[in-house]
């Protein structure tokens, strides 16, 4: 009898702790699906950290004012070979305070326009994606508004950190976007951070039209969105080129849009 009893306790306790594992996984998994509904959108897992920075300066000399005497700075960006490993990658970007440090591409004619959303520079299918702009841009940043795209990836790759700019001190603090294009450094000051809807921006827009152009600017200097931070006494003329980088939110329907007005064009040798 107290052998049964024994191998009745063993018996017992087997299966408690068979029970107890079951309820740590199914805890687990639980836990998996609230923070991916938490996130949800199009926010993504994974990606890799930056391994194209062996194409760049890594200490470049911040551009000056150019004179008939003074040489033209250096581009940082080795465009040469990172145009060699493909010809897509049109210009770089890096924005003050985070670690967007990046190549653009634009796909060519026979691939689609988002062909860069979930394809790296390689041409391999990544749902990290690659940072890209549209063919409806110009490849030299030439447009009123160039719109730059980018994931909103969970481990703050791509465009993982522009949610920064929801924070007043931050937006405050960090003021500049730079635009690396082969013989150009384009700086932009970044005049506000906004959510905004998810319409596609440049067939929504037709920036050559003035009354377009002026809807979309008065846009971004006074947002309507709760969630906004926009630089004191912000002001867009059609005279002015910006860029919205955008990426997307927990909400489908929603995207952030970071605004950077261009303040200055130095050629470089």
């Amino acid at each position: 009898m107290s052998e049964y009893n024994s191998k009745h306790s063993d018996t017992a306790e087997s299966s408690k702790s068979k029970k107890v594992i079951y309820y740590i996984i199914i805890g687990i998994a639980s836990l998996a699906l609230v923070v991916t509904s938490i996130w949800g959108g199009c926010k993504i897992f994974g990606g890799r950290t930056n391994e194209f920075l062996e194409y760049k300066n890594s200490n470049p000399t911040p551009p000056t004012e150019s004179t008939d005497t003074a040489p033209l700075p250096e581009n940082p960006i080795n465009f040469t070979d990172i145009q060699a490993k493909n010809p897509d990658v049109c210009a770089w970007i890096q924005v003050d305070g985070t670690i967007i440090d990046y190549p653009i591409l634009q796909s060519t004619p026979q691939n689609d326009d988002n062909f860069y959303l979930d394809h790296d520079i390689n041409g391999e299918k990544k749902k990290a994606g690659s940072i890209y702009i549209q063919k409806l841009n110009h490849d030299d940043f030439s447009d009123p508004n160039t719109v730059i795209y980018g994931h909103n990836m969970l481990n703050g790759t791509m465009f993982g950190q522009l949610k920064k700019f929801r924070g007043k001190e931050f937006f405050d603090q960090n003021r500049y976007i730079y635009i690396y294009t082969p013989g150009h450094i384009l700086k932009y000051e970044i005049i506000s951070a906004f959510v905004y809807d998810d319409r596609h921006i440049l067939n929504s827009f037709n920036f050559n039209v003035d009354s377009d152009c002026k809807d979309f600017f008065n846009t971004c200097v006074n947002p309507q969105s709760l969630t906004k931070q926009v630089t004191d006494n912000a002001e867009l003329t059609l005279f002015d080129k910006i860029i919205t980088l955008s990426t997307c939110t927990s909400n489908d329907s929603e995207r952030y849009l970071v605004i950077g007005k261009l303040i200055s064009d130095t050629e470089t040798a």
